[in-house]
């Protein structure tokens, strides 16, 4: 299988702050992967470079077949880029702001290019709408429309769902997974579990470095982390007790229940038998999530920019 990203010890520094610390990723074509990360982790910048954005400092790659440090603006010319920030302008209709977005890829006919591209995000019936009026969700997909407008071959999107409900957010992954099936191949950011849970892969990066790579399975297994679920009467009194514990690395309330990790499994099982026998504490082995392996990256790493 063709890479689509293959970039090798990416370096990207502001002043004295590496905030991209020897990043290497692939992403093959027609896959989906999911980039995840702190705020502030090296995310966007990551993806800047791989647009051709920024220049790395030091590193290599290729990008659809082109090389990254010289080659930048044929990769350009390829890639589809939805920012986290809406981008369009709101006095304007959402097919002013297309036929805009076409002209600048020099796209002939304009108004066929932004018809098709209308019907296929089903947003014919609102293409005299201006763009200040939309909800998050419907701007979401105006800003997907600009970006596979000109027919990319690889699609970058930074936190694309930020803000939106849910159904909405449903529905543009069900976008995303009909255009990888035509071949667009994805990167995406996002901090939400359940749509990393989406992608075929996902990249774990903490404060520039990159912590994990593969699927969600295989992220959550290299983890190694034992949960166990407890239920019972004062679960925040509780909750409390069981941080003082050794072994128990996280604790987490979920509904009537606490949730707790810990990557030294003699330990919390240790602490976990100490409860056993208490009056109406149960305790279950639960299976370990990806928010789980999330929280456990995000206290071992060093903020690089303290």
């Amino acid at each position: 299988m063709t890479n689509a990203i293959e970039v090798e010890g990416l370096i990207k520094r502001f002043g004295d702050k590496t905030v991209v610390d020897n990043v290497s990723m692939q992403v093959a074509e027609g896959e989906i992967v999911g980039f995840l990360g702190p705020n502030g982790s090296g995310k966007t910048t990551t993806i800047r470079m791989v647009c051709g954005l920024l220049t790395p400092d030091a590193g290599k790659g290729n990008v659809l077949g082109y090389d990254l440090l010289s080659e930048g603006l044929k990769i350009k010319r390829k890639v589809g880029y939805m920012t986290q920030k809406f981008s369009f302008y709101e006095d304007l209709t959402i097919k002013e702001n297309l036929e805009f977005v076409a002209r600048l890829y020099e796209l002939n006919p304009v108004d066929a290019f932004v018809h098709k591209t209308l019907a296929d995000l089903d947003m014919t019936s609102r293409r005299n709408q201006l763009a200040g009026t939309l909800s998050g969700g419907w701007k979401q997909r105006l800003a997907l429309a600009a970006c596979i407008m000109h027919q990319p071959k690889l699609l970058l999107l930074d936190e694309p769902t930020a803000g939106v409900d849910p159904k909405a957010r449903r529905d543009f992954w069900d976008e995303i997974h009909a255009l990888a099936r035509e071949g667009l191949t994805v990167l995406v950011s996002t901090h939400y579990m359940d749509e990393a849970e989406r992608c075929h892969r996902i990249n774990y990066i903490s404060y520039g470095k990159m912590l994990a790579t593969g699927t969600v399975d295989e992220v959550i297994a290299q983890a190694d982390l034992t949960t166990f679920i407890i239920t019972g009467p004062d679960m925040a009194g509780l909750a409390l007790e069981l941080r003082t514990r050794p072994g128990v690395e996280q604790v987490a309330p979920f509904g009537n229940t606490l949730h707790v990790v810990g990557a030294d499994r003699a330990a919390l099982q240790a602490s976990m038998g100490e409860l056993e026998g208490k009056p109406g504490i149960e305790i279950r082995r639960g299976e370990t999530s990806l928010e789980d392996v999330f929280i456990q990256f995000m206290a071992g790493s060093k903020d690089n920019m303290a």
